[in-house]
């Protein structure tokens, strides 16, 4: 019998340097579909993970890495950066626990709300986040990027 879910043991924890390499994979092979799509490599393809990494910003999950995280938080929300989900990983439930632990964690930071944004080209997250709660807030030109805004309030 095939395993269809992210076993409950699989624990989602802080990236250190060692994963470095297994984050840049995941994350690239998660947006690779979209280059084509948006006209350019979106930008968590481009982000410096080692940094992101050193500043306690990426939860990882699965061994190897199946998926991750980058968190960054702010005085008044988290800020969902990234979430990115190995396309052989896909209907195994890895993005609605790293969801989860998303709402969890800005719960533990005392943070009333969790805000994200994805591209306008990216149309499967924009059906994907308000499943979840996410409202949305507006579109935007953030530099080359044209942005979909979420945000998810607790309380």
């Amino acid at each position: 019998m095939t395993e269809t879910r992210l076993p409950l043991h699989e624990a989602i924890r802080r990236a250190t340097p060692v994963d470095a390499g297994a984050v840049r994979s995941v994350t690239d092979a998660a947006y690779a579909p979209y280059v084509e799509r948006i006209g350019r490599r979106p930008a968590p393809m481009d982000a410096d993970h080692a940094a992101q990494i050193a500043a306690g910003q990426v939860f990882v999950t699965g061994e190897p890495v199946l998926g991750l995280v980058v968190l960054v938080p702010y005085e008044d929300h988290l800020h969902l950066y990234n979430i990115a989900v190995h396309p052989d990983s896909h209907g195994l439930g890895v993005g609605r626990r790293l969801l989860h632990f998303v709402d969890a964690h800005a719960r533990d930071l005392g943070l009333p709300e969790v805000r994200l944004h994805t591209h306008a080209q990216m149309w499967e997250n924009q059906k994907l986040y308000p499943r979840y709660g996410y409202a949305f807030m507006g579109r935007r030109l953030d530099g080359h990027y044209d942005r979909y805004h979420y945000r998810k309030r607790f309380g």
